[in-house]
């Protein structure tokens, strides 16, 4: 993954219960705290954007035909508006996530699945900075 903060972020091996710490070091901390800050500022700028394109899509169909069943570009602008909504809708729950994790950071969970307590690994987190499971757990296989 290159020579980033992301792939710095290496939580120490553990297989005690949930409420072990993962043992990340002031400067690992310092790197989880720098990739999170980058993740919540391209999150928050995906949602400025999303929000944008949502406004524009409501505001050209106030100004266009009040009948979308009968309008024949009213199906797709139903689309359009109701795609983009659920797409801001996970931008901001991604972004929700991220200030969940930043926490875990700070109280020293950071890198300890939520549900099985083992490590999450540093290979998923550089590739998901806000991951709170393994993978296996992610998988459903926990």
């Amino acid at each position: 993954m290159g020579d980033g903060a992301a792939d710095r972020i290496r939580p120490a091996d553990s297989t005690g219960p949930a409420s072990t710490t993962t043992g990340l070091s002031p400067a690992e901390q310092a790197d989880a705290r720098t990739v999170l800050a980058a993740e919540r500022e391209r999150t928050q700028a995906r949602i400025e954007a999303l929000q944008r394109d949502f406004d524009g899509i409501v505001s050209s169909s106030a100004s266009g035909s009040a009948d979308d069943e009968h309008d024949p570009e009213g199906s797709s602008t139903a689309f359009d508006r109701q795609h983009v909504a659920a797409l801001l809708s996970q931008a901001r729950d991604h972004l929700a996530e991220i200030s969940r994790v930043a926490e875990r950071v700070t109280d020293g969970s950071y890198g300890t699945c939520e549900r099985c307590g083992l490590p999450i690994g540093a290979e998923r987190l550089a590739a998901r900075p806000a991951a709170a499971t393994c993978v296996r757990c992610a998988a459903g296989q926990a």
